[in-house]
């Protein structure tokens, strides 16, 4: 059994039976987010799709919340190379720079990223742990080798941003999880600001191939295989 929970934006808190993952902790200027990075005792990995603040994170000290996670638990904080530099040279031991390519392991579990298309050097995520398989678009448009992710990995659970403006609109993130055909879609990156607006079930009504499941802010699904 797999947990996730959405801890607002594109951020999940991840738990494998061994592992614990959080993805894009955007957590300390977030207006949605309830978790505080001061609660967060247990981490395995942090794992970041991009270097942008809403992805990271951010106090006022200007000390990101991907790199506050990973030295307040030693959890392993991986990334895109350069990011990992960076986080390097900022005092982060722990910080693995990974790129797109392939699945590798992690303890337990696997990591691997994928195409993206965005800014900010980014990528989609993989995460294979415990039968089961999910896919974390990041910041992304639409592109057609999403049939390709699907054809290669077969994720069972597919999280796609949905708020346009920076990212995949509705009609977009649809056809995303049509070609993607995870077992469920859950819609991210949304709500958060204004510019990102959106009404996930108007992304639901859209989708054919895939059942959506429509998170609140803290909310926890479990999935089995």
């Amino acid at each position: 059994m797999v947990e996730l929970k959405w801890l607002s934006h594109a951020g999940f808190k991840i738990n494998f039976k061994n592992e614990t993952v959080f993805i894009d902790p955007f957590l300390s200027k977030n207006p949605k987010a309830k978790t505080k990075v001061s609660e967060i005792r247990n981490a395995d990995y942090v794992i970041v799709s991009h270097d942008h603040f809403d992805h990271t994170g951010g106090n006022d000290q200007g000390i990101p919340d991907a790199f506050a996670i990973a030295k307040n638990t030693g959890a392993k904080l991986v990334g895109m190379f350069e990011f990992s530099q960076k986080a390097n040279s900022l005092g982060i031991s722990n910080a693995v720079g990974m790129n797109i390519g392939s699945m590798s392991s992690f303890g337990s579990i696997e990591i691997g990223f994928t195409q993206a298309v965005h800014s900010g050097e980014p990528h989609g995520i993989l995460l294979r742990g415990d039968g089961v398989t999910i896919y974390h678009a990041g910041d992304t448009a639409l592109f057609g080798d999403m049939r390709l992710i699907s054809k290669m990995y077969k994720p069972d659970i597919a999280l796609l941003p949905i708020g346009g403006f920076f990212t995949m609109g509705p009609k977009e993130a649809a056809v995303a999880a049509d070609m993607i055909k995870a077992k469920i879609t859950i819609p991210m990156h949304y709500n958060t600001f204004d510019q990102i607006k959106q009404d996930p079930k108007k992304f639901a009504r859209l989708v054919r191939h895939s059942r959506v499941k429509i998170l609140d802010i803290e909310e926890s699904f479990e999935y089995t295989n």
